[in-house]
């Protein structure tokens, strides 16, 4: 009904603040293939914000991640995906006293990844080319190092990854669960009293 209400007036530009929060996924995709129709249809701007990184994949020419208020990353959902090349591999290290950092940037020193990013106290996010290439050497230089690995995944680079690089932490209600953040956002809508 927002959509509905907010098209009335036929508009040039579209404000959606998470029009598909809460919804089922059958829903969901139907105002995923609305919204699609109408860029096509009418040639509308839309101005989404989500917190569904492939709501924003699909749905999106041009994506801005936000961090504390700033805009830490910006481009097509396709080019900030590249721009970590290859394959990202996290891994979660037993507490070393701050080595963190010496270790990341001895594996980008010696080739073994292309960049790093500091997640927490310790954990590291690599950018390698072949992450099954590269898993034997970083176990290798951690064994040298005398530097225990507590655990390893990788993966191949999704819009989410991207935004977990360049801001350090996963999305996430910080304020309390997801049904608190519904509710509060109902009451402001005046749904709730």
């Amino acid at each position: 009904l927002e959509i509905a209400r907010a098209l009335m007036h036929n508009p040039q530009i579209l404000f959606l603040d998470e029009p598909t929060l809460g919804l089922d996924p059958q829903t969901r995709a139907h105002i995923w293939d609305y919204i699609l129709d109408l860029r096509r249809k009418y040639n509308i701007t839309v101005f989404l914000t989500t917190h569904y990184m492939d709501e924003a994949e699909k749905l999106c020419n041009r994506v801005a991640i936000i961090d504390h208020g700033k805009i830490v990353a910006m481009d097509s959902p396709e080019n900030l995906i590249t721009s970590l090349s290859g394959d990202i591999i996290y891994i979660k290290l037993q507490n070393i006293d701050g080595r963190v950092r010496e270790y990341a940037e001895h594996l980008v020193y010696e080739h073994f990844a292309s960049s790093y990013k500091i997640l927490d106290s310790n954990t590291i996010a690599l950018n390698v080319y072949y992450a099954s290439k590269a898993l034997p050497v970083i176990f290798e230089k951690a064994n040298i190092s005398g530097i225990k690995i507590l655990e390893v995944k990788y993966t191949q680079p999704s819009l989410g990854d991207v935004f977990l690089y360049y801001t350090g932490r996963e999305l996430r209600d910080e304020e309390g669960s997801w049904k608190d953040m519904v509710r509060v956002r109902m009451m402001r809508r005046g749904r709730f009293h």
